[in-house]
């Protein structure tokens, strides 16, 4: 399926991510992930760009975009599921371990026993008029689990920029940034947990730059409870950035971590 330039550049400059601006946690991971097939990039792109077609920073409903995104024939869940709707929401869908610790950093955090997490992924997570989490991708192209960069094949007129994710990155960290710093000043969410992020000291100082009077804390890593992590509190909302995913790394346990305490943490 074609991507074309006009759906790539509307979904750069306005998808923000899933859930509402109005939720109490904000989730921001490094970058929207599904970018292996081409035809599931594509399909995003369309159904944005056809659902959305205003300017302007935009939280989708991720139930009705992963209904428009097919699995690709080569892709090894193609036998199991046909969209992605199927394979995170359906009846037989999978656990996302990713969205399981973030809801159990909720629990934590609310000082709640953990609810069903499967349950709660099919049935509430993100959910845009539940206005409990938002999922933000700090890069919104949708990257490679691989961590390979194929958006360089894209031979688009005005796109030079994807000819490296570097330069990439490059082109849409300042709008990325100030976007979502302008609307944490503007719906002050109670907690905007960071997680997987590089360039630390960059993201500090573009934070510092904006909310001039913010001054970040280091939170000292605790082995498989507490990751390593930046704290500043900006006028109620307590921003927390971590290089840890809430997952385990190559499914090793020693390179997980305590997600529930950790949220219980950031609370006391």
């Amino acid at each position: 399926m074609l991507i074309t330039e006009t759906k790539l550049q509307h979904w750069l400059n306005n998808f923000y991510g899933y859930g509402s601006w109005q939720a109490r946690f904000w989730f921001i991971g490094y970058e929207e992930p599904g970018g292996d097939v081409p035809e599931e990039v594509a399909d995003k792109f369309n159904y944005f760009y056809a659902q959305h077609p205003e300017a302007g920073a935009t939280l989708c409903n991720i139930r009705d975009l992963y209904k428009h995104v097919s699995i690709g024939r080569e892709d090894a869940k193609a036998d199991k599921f046909t969209t992605r709707y199927d394979y995170r929401f359906g009846a037989t869908a999978i656990s996302s371990t990713v969205w399981k610790n973030l809801i159990a950093f909720e629990s934590g955090y609310d000082g709640q026993p953990l609810p069903d997490a499967f349950a709660y992924q099919q049935e509430k997570f993100a959910a845009p008029d539940l206005k409990k989490e938002a999922m933000i991708p700090f890069y919104p192209l949708p990257g490679s689990h691989t961590h390979s960069w194929h958006y360089n094949w894209l031979n688009l007129e005005g796109c030079d920029f994807l000819r490296s994710q570097q330069r990439y990155e490059e082109h849409v960290y300042k709008q990325r940034m100030e976007t979502i710093l302008s609307k944490i000043k503007i719906h002050k969410p109670e907690v905007v947990l960071m997680y997987g992020m590089k360039n630390i000291n960059g993201l500090k100082k573009s934070v510092q730059d904006f909310f001039s009077d913010v001054k970040f804390t280091q939170g000292k890593g605790i082995k498989l409870q507490i990751p390593q992590h930046n704290r500043a509190d900006i006028n109620g909302t307590t921003l927390i950035i971590t290089t840890q995913i809430p997952a385990l790394r190559h499914g090793r346990i020693e390179t997980g971590f305590d997600w529930e305490e950790f949220g219980g943490k950031i609370r006391a």
